[in-house]
């Protein structure tokens, strides 16, 4: 039997495990990138989505380096930054950067141009980029940005994205949460779903986690359906995990 370093994907009843090393990978020498679903030259058509879940990029820019200007319409595009400094601009006129404990939401609506580069000539820049698909189209385009304290992640789950402007984080145009949690070795706690019908989509940022009894390690991705409630329990110190709760269909 294969060990859990070699599975590929697991389809186990209402999970979908995703290792770190089954995921598509893109080096233009100045970009560094992985694609937990479909993208650009990574086609395949069993991994599309997770529900409204359309995209997840682990990207790596070199110093200096950056994508150009381009457009996107009717989509939810949210940038996590991990490492480092990341300059934005778009056609609203917004000019920012964007650093670890920020998050970014642009909702591209009826259609925007930006284009994203490392502000910094002596280290790299590293950060999520992830698309989910709106519940509603033609939206004129919006921007935002907030800053978070990262000691509100530890030990527990910070909620970084909503569908509600009053709530915590950003919101976007679905019915989606965010969390981010920072966790000692063998901390454990629990997350309920918000939204009756919602999946949830665990990715690890650093370290290794138990959910349930299921084994995920750093970089892999755990989709679960058709559940009210998860448990989560760190396997490693300093473990540091995204959680993302996303409406299954669209």
């Amino acid at each position: 039997m294969e060990n859990n370093e070699t599975i590929i994907d697991q389809a186990i009843a209402n999970h979908i495990l995703h290792k770190a090393n089954t995921r598509g990978h893109a080096n233009h020498g100045w970009l560094e990138s992985y694609h937990t679903f479909s993208f650009a030259n990574y086609q395949n058509q069993e991994r599309m989505n997770f529900g409204v879940l359309r995209v997840l990029n682990d990207d790596k820019v070199n110093q200096g380096m950056g994508f150009g200007k381009h457009p996107h319409d009717n989509m939810e595009i949210i940038s996590i930054p991990l490492e480092g400094d990341l300059e934005h601009h778009d056609s609203m006129g917004n000019t920012t950067v964007i650093k670890e404990g920020d998050i970014q939401v642009m909702s591209a609506g009826t259609g925007i141009f930006h284009s994203e580069k490392n502000k910094n000539n002596d280290q790299l820049v590293k950060f999520l980029q992830i698309w989910i698909y709106p519940n509603k189209k033609n939206v004129t385009p919006r921007y935002d940005q907030i800053s978070l304290d990262l000691k509100d992640r530890h030990n527990k789950l910070q909620q970084i994205l909503s569908p509600d402007p009053e709530d915590e984080g950003v919101w976007i145009h679905q019915d989606v949460w965010f969390h981010i949690g920072k966790f000692e070795n063998e901390f454990s706690t629990s997350y309920e779903l918000k939204k009756s019908g919602n999946g949830i989509y665990a990715f690890v940022l650093k370290g290794d986690f138990r959910i349930g009894n299921i084994v995920v390690k750093e970089r892999d991705g755990l989709g679960i359906r058709d559940t009210d409630t998860i448990k989560i329990t760190a396997n490693s110190a300093d473990a540091e995990i995204l959680l993302m709760e996303v409406p299954m269909q669209f």
